[in-house]
């Protein structure tokens, strides 16, 4: 039983306590909102308005079962590639190289075949309870009509495109959820709209999509204060860790907590240092460009599998997302990358208008195992742990609300977390 958790009264819940939860993107919000279900006195502190980083701008898939790590066999072969430009999903920036070298020999060892399988299995215990855990937050936060269930089609136009997703299809054979490979006809039948061009599919039907994530994240958020939270803005600037309650010192005001959750993102590192762990966190830059909707379709989110981009329908028009851009947080954005996949967009979804009404950078949080940090401090059993979820955080956002409730209250979270710590 995690230190200062109590389990008290008829219904399992545990004694209150003040929770100061960092970050309010979608892993944030719902560890919250499962906090405050619980009774705690919780206070969810962020620099912005909830869900304004990697929560607002991501192509908006929910990939339940997904457990595919970064690091995928044979990625060495690929590495002339990374530093030449000429990889369609990957760019580095040259100047970032001695500062990401450490964690560019982690990722390479962590692609070894029994590791990536390894990685892969430790991500399907999380997969498997994913899209429960958002079937309760949806229903609880009334943002059932945002959920598009129609799963998600990757498309590919030469052979060699869809035969380099071998290793990824033997991993989720293995580990994760139903696929179906389709045929060109079956293409066509499925996403009129797109071009004939394709020869294979793969079809993932257990896959959802948010046609606005960011009022996905907003509504958690306003249902959480709607149900007694606090919602603080301003900059986590420190700790004081040597007396309890701890404090979270936020601006120039003092927080005190009797439990702090850590769950930044790709800005969890230099904190989580101040909370007793030094974790490899990395970050992967992606970008995407809003374009105008079409009236006849897509209906569902496509992946370009040849080069490596998403389009997704939302609200306000098609998402084009694409690909990892390995450079610091600091580095300016490079928006001439996305840009140069409109023409590819075009020739994809005849009759799409390029005009883009915004261009937007965010930042993944990522190790070099693919894994999340969930669980507690290696130093502080009252500091959690919430971060690193690659390019799966929107997916696993509320089942990590779920498992940070369950370690606070000290129940058993029904998932072994071990795999997930932070010094694993």
């Amino acid at each position: 039983m995690s230190e200062g958790a109590r389990i008290s009264g008829r219904d399992g819940r545990p004694a209150p306590r003040g929770v100061v939860v960092i970050g309010a993107g979608i892993v944030g919000v719902s560890c919250a909102l499962h906090l405050r279900r619980d009774g705690h006195d919780v206070t969810l502190v962020d620099r912005g308005e909830p869900g304004r980083g990697a929560s607002r701008g991501n192509a908006g898939i929910l990939v339940h079962g997904a457990c595919i790590p970064v690091g995928l066999p044979g990625m060495w072969r690929d590495i002339p590639k990374f530093l030449s430009g000429m990889e369609p999903h990957f760019a580095m920036r040259w100047r970032s190289l001695p500062r990401l070298a450490p964690w560019l020999a982690r990722l390479l060892r962590e692609s070894r075949a029994s590791r990536a399988d390894a990685n892969a299995a430790a991500l399907a215990t999380l997969a498997r309870h994913a899209k429960p855990a958002w079937r309760d937050l949806v229903e609880r936060t009334g943002t059932r009509d945002f959920v598009v269930r129609k799963g998600w089609l990757k498309v590919y136009e030469s052979d060699a495109a869809f035969d380099a997703t071998a290793n990824a299809r033997a991993l989720h054979d293995r580990h994760g959820g139903r696929y179906e490979i389709l045929d060109a006809d079956e293409i066509r039948q499925m996403e009129p709209t797109v071009a004939p061009i394709f020869t294979r599919g793969l079809y993932f039907p257990e896959f959802d999509s948010l046609t606005d994530p960011l009022r996905v994240v907003r509504a958690f958020a306003a249902t959480f204060v709607g149900g007694g939270g606090r919602l603080e803005t301003g900059e986590v600037t420190g700790f004081d860790l040597t007396a309890r309650p701890r404090t979270v010192r936020v601006g120039s005001d003092k927080v005190a907590a009797d439990a702090i959750v850590l769950a930044t993102g790709a800005w969890s590192r230099g904190l989580a240092r101040q909370l007793g762990g030094d974790v490899p966190l990395g970050v992967e830059r992606g970008y995407h460009l809003m374009l105008p909707a079409m009236a006849s379709g897509p209906t569902r989110p496509l992946l370009h599998g040849d080069h490596g981009f998403a389009i997704t329908p939302m609200e306000d028009g098609l998402r084009l997302a694409h690909g990892v851009e390995l450079a610091s947080l600091a580095a300016p954005p490079d928006y001439g990358w996305v840009r140069r996949l409109l023409p590819h967009a075009e020739r994809m979804l005849p009759g799409l208008d390029t005009r883009e009404s915004s261009a937007w950078l965010g930042f993944r949080p990522t190790l070099p195992d693919s894994r999340p940090v969930i669980g507690p401090s290696p130093v502080y059993p009252d500091v959690y742990f919430a971060f690193g979820h690659q390019h799966y955080g929107l997916t696993l956002g509320p089942l990590t609300g779920r498992l940070i409730a369950d370690l606070v209250a000290g129940r058993d979270p029904g998932i072994d977390l071990a795999p997930f710590r932070a010094h694993r």
